[in-house]
């Protein structure tokens, strides 16, 4: 059973409740079952636009260190080639 964050239609509290999927909470302080559920800051929605660059970020990080892999294979084949000549 989940716990999710609610936050009371009537009196404005917000409060964490475990409940079983399909079922209302009443809440806590005034007692009434008209609570709706409430999505925390961290819970985000995805656009095309934050898609777009969560995408552009990565393949920034995956250029780097590509990058940084073709420099030390290349210093290991110079090593290697002046090692063995």
């Amino acid at each position: 059973m989940p716990i999710y964050d609610y936050q009371c239609r009537s009196c404005k509290h917000r409060f964490e409740q475990l409940i079983k999927p399909g079922e209302k909470p009443a809440c806590p302080v005034c007692g009434v079952a008209n609570s709706e559920r409430f999505f925390p800051l961290s819970a985000s929605v995805s656009t095309g636009r934050s898609r777009e660059r969560a995408l552009k970020g990565a393949r920034g990080k995956a250029r780097a260190e590509k990058t940084e892999k073709d420099h030390a294979h290349r210093e290991y084949l110079q090593k290697h080639d002046k090692d063995h000549s």
